[in-house]
Formats: C-alpha cells, sequence, structure tokens
C-alpha cells in the first residue's frame, strides 16, 4: 500500500539581510540590503571620488527611490578613500531619502568622511559606528591633552624654522625681501602711530588725575610727574604698545597667511622652491622688531605729556618743572628695559601671528578664527613674559 506525498518545495525564499542588488565597476562596488521594517543597508567599499560618483549615483538612486525606504544606513567601513565628489554622492542619496521623509544614517566607523563633511552643509542625518571623542568625559581629557600637545609640538617646529629662517637670511642676506620689510614697517609703524600715540596720551591723563588724588593731600604734587613717567616708560608704555600691536599688525599678519594658505598658495610657494616661513614670516618679525620699539618711545612721550596736561592744568604745576621732574627719575636702565621688553614682546606678536597664519584651514571662518586666536594668544604671552621680566628686574635692580 503506497501513500502519496506532496513534491518538496524547490522555491527559493529569500534570507534576512540577503543582499537585493550588488554591483561592481572599476575601483567602487556597493551591495544593498534589507534589514527589515523598511530599513536599507548600502555598502559601498574601496574608493568614492571622481572616477566612480558618476557610476554610483546613477546606479543607487534610482534602486532606492524605487523601494522607498524608510531608513537608510550607508555603510562605509570597507571604504579607502573619499573625496568631495564622494560627499556629492551622499547628498544625492539624503535628497532622495528627503523625498520619501526617511531618516538617513552614515556608518562610518574609519572617520574617513569627517574631514570632507565638515565643509558640507549636510542636514538631518546621523553617524552611527563610531564613537565621537568627548562622548565621555574622560576622552574629553584625552582628546584634550592631545590637542595641547600637538600645539606644543607645533609651536615647538615653527620656532625651529623661525631660527633657521634667520640663519639663512644673516648668512644669505640678498634672500630676504627688504622691499617687503619695509612695507611691514609702514603698516605695522607708520600707520599705528597715532592710535598708540592717543591711547598713550589718555593713560598718562588718567593716571597723573587718579595719582594726583591721594598725592596733593600730602602736598607731594610733584611726584605725580615721577609717577607717571615711571610707569609709562617703564610697563605701560610698553605693554599698551604690543597690545595695540597685536590687535592691529598680530590679526593682520594671521588673516594674510591665513588666506594664502587656504587659497594654497603657501603650497606654490614651497612647489616652486620658496621657504614659506623665510618668505613671509621673517620680513613681518623683522618689520615688528624694528618699529614695536620705536612705537615704545613715543608712547612713553605722549604718555608724559598727558600727565603735563594734567600737572599745569590741574596741579599748578610748571611745564619746566614736570618736564625736570620727569627727567630726573627716568634712567638709561629704565630705557632700555623699556626697550628690551618692547622687542621681545614685537617678537612674540609677529610670530604667533604668522603661526597661525600658518595653522589656518577650512575656509573664510578659518581666516577670521586664526586672526582672533592670534590676538588672544598673543596678550597671553605678553603678559606672561612681562611678568617674568618683572621677576627677573627685582634680582637685578
Amino acid at each position: 500500500m503506497s501513500e502519496n506525498h506532496a513534491p518538496p518545495d524547490l522555491t527559493l525564499k529569500p534570507l534576512p539581510n540577503a543582499a537585493l542588488k550588488s554591483e561592481k565597476q572599476g575601483d567602487v562596488s556597493f551591495e544593498i540590503t534589507e534589514a527589515g521594517n523598511g530599513d536599507l543597508r548600502v555598502a559601498i567599499n574601496d574608493r568614492m571620488d571622481h572616477k566612480t560618483s558618476a557610476f554610483l549615483i546613477k546606479s543607487l538612486c534610482p534602486e532606492i527611490r524605487r523601494r522607498s525606504p524608510k531608513n537608510l544606513t550607508l555603510v562605509l567601513d570597507h571604504l579607502t578613500y573619499f573625496d568631495d565628489y564622494g560627499a556629492l554622492v551622499i547628498n544625492e542619496l539624503q535628497q532622495v531619502l528627503n523625498q520619501n521623509k526617511g531618516a538617513f544614517k552614515i556608518d562610518d566607523p574609519l572617520r574617513m568622511t569627517d574631514n570632507i563633511l565638515s565643509f558640507v552643509d549636510l542636514k538631518d542625518f546621523e553617524r552611527t559606528g563610531s564613537s565621537k571623542p568627548g562622548d565621555h568625559w574622560v576622552e574629553h581629557i584625552g582628546q584634550g591633552a592631545l590637542d595641547y600637545l600637538k600645539a606644543i609640538r607645533t609651536m615647538v617646529s615653527f620656532v625651529g624654522s623661525v631660527f633657521l629662517s634667520f640663519m639663512h637670511a644673516a648668512i644669505h642676506s640678498k634672500s630676504l625681501r627688504f622691499g617687503d620689510i619695509l612695507v611691514e614697517m609702514e603698516k605695522t609703524g607708520v600707520n599705528a602711530l597715532p592710535i598708540v600715540s592717543l591711547i598713550s596720551f589718555l593713560l598718562g591723563l588718567v593716571m597723573a588725575f587718579m595719582s594726583s588724588l591721594q598725592l596733593k593731600q600730602f602736598g607731594a604734587n610733584i611726584y605725580v610727574a615721577s609717577l607717571v613717567a615711571l610707569a609709562m616708560v617703564s610697563e605701560l608704555g610698553p605693554i599698551m604698545t604690543a597690545i595695540v600691536v597685536a590687535g592691529r599688525s598680530g590679526s593682520a599678519f594671521a588673516a594674510e597667511i591665513g588666506t594664502m594658505k587656504i587659497y594654497e598658495e603657501v603650497d606654490a610657494l614651497s612647489t616652486m622652491g620658496f621657504d614659506p616661513v623665510l618668505f613671509l614670516a621673517v620680513p613681518r618679525m623683522i618689520a615688528s622688531m624694528v618699529v614695536v620699539p620705536l612705537l615704545t618711545i613715543f608712547s612713553g612721550v605722549f604718555g608724559i605729556l598727558g600727565g603735563l596736561s594734567v600737572g599745569v592744568s590741574m596741579l599748578d604745576l610748571t611745564a619746566s618743572s614736570y618736564l625736570s621732574q620727569s627727567l630726573d627719575i627716568l634712567s638709561l636702565f629704565e630705557i632700555s628695559w623699556s626697550l628690551t621688553k618692547s622687542i621681545v614682546f614685537a617678537a612674540i606678536i609677529s610670530w604667533v601671528g604668522c603661526l597661525r597664519g600658518f595653522q589656518a584651514k577650512g575656509g573664510a571662518d578659518a581666516v577670521g578664527n586664526a586672526a582672533t586666536s592670534a590676538v588672544v594668544t598673543s596678550i597671553f604671552l605678553i603678559i606672561l613674559s612681562d611678568s617674568f621680566f618683572a621677576i627677573l628686574r627685582s634680582y637685578l635692580w
């Protein structure tokens, strides 16, 4: 007695996460898989560049538009190269998802796309598969420490480059562009003279007025001249001049070199065989170290004149007695000390401005960031170095 059995079902059923479509052309391949619940995964391997972008857009966009997924995850864990054409592919895929009101995610554990996508305005997408530094406070501290050490290494390296460029310029004087040095001297020194003189005059006036409120109680009006002259020449004159120059010229150095760096003019100089540090930084540093001490002298003179205006108009002092008291308190050591500090401040301002310019990366906002960072860093280092000068003077005096 035989029984009838139904023939076995030999129809192949799709397995979960099975590839729906897979293609390869040249240096790129992709695979589309469905994860269920309307989720689609597109894995792109090898390269996303100018050679493969047209193929990817032509192949992927119709497939995604036809399937209308709720969520699309772009898997880039096997990506080896990514440029701005790859960003164009991502932008096209995102627009397709936006038409279908779907969610777009990028799974990029190797972070190959970070640099390019930071300059592209892509909205409404999520990164998965990688933890961003700073998500945990330990990572944040570690990343901050690494960034700090990297900044110190860059500064030390730039100091070495500047030193070698100065040595080369001293040995080969013809390598210096004296025309550029004169132009920078005009922009840094001559053009800054009005604002430095005005600020110093007002500062001397305020100092004389405030000190007179106390000294005239003891009949010591004449010592207002000594106080203003000593403070302006030895301390406030160099610092105020350096701060003004940092705001004017330090930021300008960073903006000029930063713009050249962004537009790859610095790379062009290197390609043509020019040393960018010798070509751009050294003339600016020489010009600053020449004119800033001269500006400091004018600052001291106008500060004394500001105090003189208060002494003559409010303290019943004569101009001759005021100037005589000011000259008596000033010594050659005070003037030399002031000029020495101003040379150091000038070197700091020009060095930091050029450094921030060479560090500029990105778009137009990077130029503004470089200029701002140059001013802030310069002022901090000026105050820090002035404190060292104060400590050193306590041992020399």
